[in-house]
């Protein structure tokens, strides 16, 4: 078994959007075999486990990650996580890696790939983020691997925050900009842990497409339900989005209707579904699969090779 410490090094980020686009094929096949991921409460936080296998691919393996708000101000990631591929005829261990930068890498692509088939342009895109830290850069990473920008806006709790994120960005037109100024826009894409809804109905125009990141666990939201409630909606994993998405708080309070889900981003890549109309709002609910980590591991472990052997078994 080998260890990758740093497999996101050098990752091709185009390559790593085909695959999330590839893994999302197949899940609406229903071509792969993944159950829901397992929360488990512990101080200050929570971890997951999720574990997949996608046959076609020749991969298995699972994906233990946590969740702790609170990290940043003790200089660690809010987000870390620890994966391990199997051999799927053996079940034998041959890697494990160090998953932190490519859990925000998969999950940057999967935006990636709502934005490049529910916006309504692919090209002069105006782009709006609600949030400024990893998982923001993240996204706009991979959607401008895919989609010409023409500009961004972004808002932070953090002023702070909001500068250092536009100094990543020199080679774009970044604008620090208040809450109802950023959602102005074709792509407005929310990264916050936000408990409580940010984003009100009125400022959403019409055509607009959101992705909603933030919100991976029960309680979580950022957007007004009135948003999806007038929206066209779409969810990476139904189980888990009633459970733990964007739309799992309307849900369980009975101000959205699950019967109003419109599809899976696999059925959208399909072709089954999408945007109906150039004025008609859309929401991609992303809670993070696993197949999505295991087809990323398959794009790093194609790269340079910066494993150390370990002994296994």
């Amino acid at each position: 078994m080998r260890y990758y410490a740093h497999p996101e090094e050098g990752i091709d980020l185009v390559r790593v959007n085909e695959a999330i686009e590839a893994a999302f094929r197949a899940f609406g096949r229903n071509e792969v075999e993944m159950p829901p991921k397992v929360y488990v409460s512990i101080d200050g936080g929570d971890f997951r486990t999720m574990p997949a296998s996608i046959p076609s691919l020749g991969l298995a393996g699972v994906k233990v990650v946590n969740v702790h708000p609170d990290n940043p101000a003790r200089g660690l990631p809010s987000v870390m996580a620890l994966l391990v591929l199997l051999e799927p005829s053996t079940g034998l261990p041959y890697a494990l890696m160090n998953a932190t930068m490519l859990t925000d890498r998969r999950t940057g692509a999967a935006g990636a790939v709502a934005a490049r088939h529910l916006c309504r342009r692919t090209d002069g895109v105006q782009v709006g983020l609600v949030g400024a830290g990893r998982q923001a850069e993240a996204q706009l990473e991979a959607t401008r691997a895919w989609l010409g920008i023409e500009r961004v806006r972004v808002w932070s709790r953090s002023e702070t925050s909001a500068r250092a994120f536009a100094r990543r960005f020199p080679d774009l037109e970044v604008e620090i900009a208040d809450l109802e100024r950023v959602t102005d826009c074709d792509l407005l894409v929310t990264t916050t842990p936000s408990r409580t809804p940010i984003v009100r109905d009125e400022w959403v125009r019409d055509g607009t497409h959101i992705n909603a990141i933030g919100a991976d666990a029960p309680g979580k939201q950022e957007l007004d339900p009135a948003v999806l409630a007038r929206a066209r909606l779409f969810v990476d994993d139904p189980r888990q989005a009633v459970h733990s998405g964007e739309i799992n708080v309307p849900i369980a309070t009975g101000l959205l209707d699950p019967a109003l889900i419109a599809g899976t981003l696999g059925d959208v890549v399909l072709g089954r579904t999408g945007r109906r109309s150039e004025t008609e709002v859309t929401v991609f609910d992303s809670t993070g699969l696993a197949i999505q980590d295991l087809a990323i591991a398959r794009v790093a472990l194609d790269g340079p090779d910066r494993g150390i052997e370990v002994p296994f078994p």
